[in-house]
């Protein structure tokens, strides 16, 4: 059996996990496989399949993790050769028939990119500035053992051990957070948690109210979901080869893609600019 890393960008899809009528990645890639006869036409799902992850439509990955059993020609490239320049198999390791893509994953790290100008600066949106203590001091009381039920819809799997980090760059707080595993859309309301506190729209004691036993209502909006990018998955004792040609290609392929997104953020800009000179 092998394991897969993926890198797609999530906002062509409904979310990582197959629909019927609508594309998905998962469903994406079933075609693909079909397509090179690893997966027949009468089967649901390959021999051995499982993902790392389910991603919500729009989030996008980078270390996105899957397992089929399949024969030894299937490489990377070959799997890309068959996939849209959306979604790039960049990586692969052998596992063994016990293996399990979702279970035996011990960490998994989800990157957002938050557009915070800092105080001082214009906001393009018009939203109040970012104080980065505060955005540092949100985080650090969010982090640690907490039932987190007031940030997500699910019912249950609310406790969770979470680790994270806070970083500036330019006009973006890059939040990273780590856990065994997240509940449903905690990590975007986490980031709406920690914005609403660093603007000071909330006092940071708030999070002391979303972390107790009570419910809130209303709970904290979950963050929209195309700057929410899954960046790391581990697995104690697998090592992943990347494949060169493969890397290469996925480099090109989004490449293309942010000089694309980059000129219509400039273009954008540019009717900012425009519109508010004096």
């Amino acid at each position: 059996m092998r394991a897969f890393r993926l890198a797609y960008d999530g906002r062509p899809f409904y979310g990582f996990q197959r629909q019927p009528d609508v594309p998905t990645v998962e469903g994406t890639l079933f075609d693909a496989l079909r397509s090179l006869s690893v997966l027949s036409d009468d089967a649901d799902r390959p021999e051995g399949y499982a993902a790392a992850g389910r991603t919500d439509a729009g989030v996008s990955a980078i270390a996105q993790t899957v397992t089929v059993e399949c024969p030894d020609w299937l490489t990377p490239r070959a799997l890309n050769s068959e996939l849209p320049v959306t979604i790039r198999a960049w990586a692969s390791a052998d596992v063994d028939s016990e293996f399990h893509a979702t279970h035996d994953a011990v960490r998994r790290v989800y990157t957002y990119y938050l557009y915070a100008p800092r105080q001082g600066s214009r906001s393009l949106d018009g939203r109040p500035p970012v104080d980065d203590e505060r955005a540092a001091t949100a985080l650090g009381r969010l982090c640690g053992y907490n039932d987190f039920h007031n940030l997500t819809p699910d019912d249950h799997g609310t406790r969770r051990g979470l680790s994270g980090r806070l970083d500036r760059d330019g006009e973006w707080l890059v939040i990273a957070v780590a856990a065994g595993g997240f509940a449903r859309e905690l990590v975007r309301r986490l980031v709406s948690v920690i914005r609403i506190v660093a603007t000071g729209e909330r006092p940071v004691d708030w999070i002391d109210e979303l972390l107790g036993a009570g419910p809130v209502d209303p709970r904290p909006p979950p963050a929209p979901p195309e700057p929410l990018v899954l960046s790391a998955v581990r697995y104690p004792g697998v090592g992943f080869d990347r494949d060169p040609e493969a890397v290469d290609s996925g480099a090109v392929a989004f490449g293309e893609r942010a000089i694309e997104a980059l000129a219509r953020g400039r273009v954008s800009r540019a009717v900012v600019d425009r519109l508010t000179e004096k």
